[in-house]
């Protein structure tokens, strides 16, 4: 049974050879760049279909072969597993929970619409529909999780007295399994969707957690936003977008909560809000602890421009939950440089081509979208990044690419090599010899505000 395989401590389940040999503890990921074990997937089916014959309203850009798309996925699977990550699909989660909860899971989605037959009696429909759900084998109880069908019945008088017109409402975003959670070192937050006819996934991708005995942490609710593709570990600091897709109430209850793990926290605000770049990981990502790429036109855009990205940072002491907000519309490139990160520029038609939504299995190692330009490929060698150029021509045309289909479950254990968050800095405060801002950088010798110096903080003020 898949579930077993998450009794106890998490250790890494590697193919056999060298790296089984050099596996590692597993834990709630971390850091972007650590080695991944463990990815929960969905390979598309039916489901999709209806959503391809309009593609706007199946919020995606364009046509695409769903038989094509779903021979991409598999390819893909087979491509991680290849590098030893176990991928663990919905769709077999599914097949082996209990009756009991894919009854559960069914009776939310299938409806019997009587609102044209003003007489009938609503509690002996309902005892009906239960009375069909409970008839119904595993494969149809999915079939009704995946495509939501709805039955509005009319009276008639010839054959069985009903008449009926048949709708569906797929679940067809669901291979976009990044978004309906985060995972954070914490562990597992079911998101809040920012689209009405996505919202039915989160429920799917909870049962899946559940069933592998990981219990979610929080799920967002009310009127916060949270959707997956916007949150990035980054080792001692969490990013989180905010922007189209994920909104401040959203944000706030994960600080609330202390759903993070980190004790910095980076709001990244997207002020532009385009469907192209709808989440945080469209126009940046993490390849290494000092490695990213970001949209060309975000890294050159000025103050006002619509792509110029700040960011808010927010703070605690460690060992405390409680978060404030240190700085607020700081620019994010610089912010970004002054980790330390080196920025492979990712220009337009790479961009159009989703080159900015791979993903990262291990530092300097990703999973990229084929078909990028020859001047991109030849960054990636020049930084030492081992690319894995996966075809997804058909999939990308629902709007996302190798890291909005993937929800990393475990990697590898993140080691700071060096203080770079305030825990971190307090931590090792007495063998601390470089001063640090509060959000983890180094401190120049002009430096002004709070500085962490010896495990102690110190309130500089700027020079007249």
């Amino acid at each position: 049974m898949i579930r077993n395989l998450f009794i106890g401590i998490f250790m890494a389940v590697a193919a056999a050879g060298s790296w089984a040999q050099e596996a590692k503890e597993m834990v709630y990921p971390q850091a972007e760049w650590c080695k991944a074990g463990n990815i929960l997937m969905h390979t598309p089916g039916q489901e999709l279909f209806n959503g391809v014959i309009h593609p706007s309203a199946g919020l995606f850009e364009n046509y695409f072969d769903v038989d094509k798309a779903a021979e991409e996925h598999e390819n893909y699977i087979k491509m991680l597993e290849a590098n030893g990550i176990q991928v663990y699909k919905v769709t077999d989660i599914l097949k082996q929970m209990s009756i009991d909860d894919l009854l559960r899971l069914a009776s939310k989605e299938l409806n019997y619409d009587i609102s044209d037959i003003p007489d009938e009696d609503p509690e002996k429909t309902e005892e009906y529909r239960q009375k069909v759900l409970h008839k119904m084998s595993r494969a149809d109880l999915i079939r009704c999780i995946l495509l939501q069908p709805t039955v509005k019945l009319t009276k008639t008088d010839n054959n069985t007295g009903y008449e009926a017109t048949y709708i569906q409402n797929p679940i067809m975003n669901l291979y976009f399994t990044r978004d309906q959670s985060i995972t954070t070192p914490r562990g597992h937050i079911i998101c809040n969707m920012n689209s009405s006819q996505r919202a039915p996934e989160t429920d799917i991708i909870e049962a899946c957690y559940k069933y592998l005995g990981l219990e979610p942490i929080l799920r967002i609710g009310g009127e916060g936003r949270l959707e997956g593709g916007d949150y990035i570990p980054a080792g001692t600091i969490s990013f989180i977008g905010c922007g189209m897709r994920t909104n401040d109430e959203g944000i706030r209850q994960l600080l609330e909560y202390d759903a993070f793990g980190h004790d910095t926290v980076v709001v990244v605000r997207d002020h532009k809000r385009w469907q192209m770049q709808m989440h945080l990981d469209t126009h940046f990502n993490i390849i290494d602890k000092d490695l990213c790429t970001m949209v060309s036109s975000r890294i050159n855009a000025k103050p006002g421009d619509p792509e110029y990205d700040t960011c808010d940072i927010w703070t605690r002491e460690p060992g405390t939950k409680a978060y404030s907000l240190w700085k607020k519309d700081q620019p994010f490139v610089e912010f970004i440089r002054n980790r330390g990160f080196e920025i492979i520029p990712i220009d337009v038609d790479d961009e159009m081509h989703y080159a900015n939504n791979f993903l990262t299995i291990a530092p300097r190692h990703i999973m990229a979208v084929g078909g990028q330009s020859a001047a991109l490929q030849q960054r990636f060698i020049d930084a030492g990044v081992t690319v894995e150029w996966v075809p997804l021509e058909s999939l990308i045309d629902g709007f996302g690419a190798a890291h909005c289909m993937t929800q990393v479950l475990q990697r590898e254990k993140f080691t700071p090599a060096s203080p770079s968050s305030v825990a971190g800095i307090r931590a090792r405060g007495e063998n601390a010899t470089t001063a640090y801002r509060l959000d983890g950088t180094v401190a120049d010798k002009d430096a002004h505000g709070i500085i962490i110096e010896n495990g102690k903080k110190t309130l500089i003020r700027k020079a007249e």
